[in-house]
């Protein structure tokens, strides 16, 4: 009886450090993400187009999920996105049960992740607008973190537009893992999961800017919110810079 509870014991252990570790992990993974590609936008905007264009930050995004995947990979499956790992519990690749985690991880990463483009960016940000944080006009700054549709996208349109979006990259990653297709040679699925990200930035990013992942919008969103963007970038309708 001593034997089998230690051995309980020892399995709930286990489970709990799995547990930490996968946190850990996705939670990096979409800090990096969340560097790299707000990162970009913020090089293009901050600088006012001297700096960066639309393809560097679709390189950005690309690279960004390229190295957050080849770091979170080996231990969580490097999902950084709540859209992929809720379509792995589908496809029954990760346990219901891990799932909150993960998104938590995952929106605590996108957070962190745009206060470290603020720190770096924190003179920038100062001598843009003279200091002030706007979310729309030619001196907005809140699209550098989150995503805002153009002004005559209609909400229907949008929430197609994100249908698509999403759904391809879904598909586009089940079929790269998947060890029944053609995949990928091993070691390089995190860069054509990357180059997947490319295709959607250079293909459907004129209505909104493919965020295709809720925790990369809400929770630099969430930022803006409390650094003073204030509670605008829940209402406005379109960005401009």
């Amino acid at each position: 009886m001593e034997l089998e509870n230690i051995r309980k014991l020892r399995g709930k252990c286990m489970l709990r450090r799995d547990i930490i570790r996968e946190f850990l992990a996705e939670l990096l993974g979409t800090f990096v993400l969340i560097l790299f590609g707000c990162g970009s936008v913020a090089q293009k905007v901050l600088s006012r187009g001297t700096g960066g264009e639309d393809l560097t930050i679709h390189f950005g995004f690309t690279l960004g999920v390229m190295l957050a995947v080849y770091m979170a990979g080996g231990v969580s499956g490097g999902h950084v996105n709540p859209a992929v790992s809720l379509a792995m519990v589908v496809v029954g690749k990760l346990p219901i049960k891990k799932f909150p985690v993960y998104v938590a991880a995952q929106f605590l990463g996108a957070f962190a992740g745009s206060c470290a483009v603020y720190s770096l960016y924190y003179g920038a940000f100062a001598n843009f607008s003279d200091g002030h944080l706007l979310v729309t006009g030619q001196n907005a700054t809140a699209g550098i973190f989150a995503s805002y549709p153009r002004e005559d996208l209609s909400l229907l349109n949008g929430f197609v537009d994100q249908v698509i979006g999403t759904g391809a990259l879904v598909l586009c990653i089940l079929a790269i893992v998947d060890k029944k297709n053609i995949g990928a040679p091993k070691g390089m699925e995190p860069l054509v999961i990357g180059l997947s990200i490319l295709a959607i930035g250079v293909s459907m990013a004129l209505n909104c800017g493919y965020p295709i992942n809720p925790a990369r919008d809400l929770g630099p969103r969430l930022f803006t919110a409390v650094a003073g963007w204030g509670l605008e970038v829940f209402s406005t309708t379109f960005f401009q810079h």
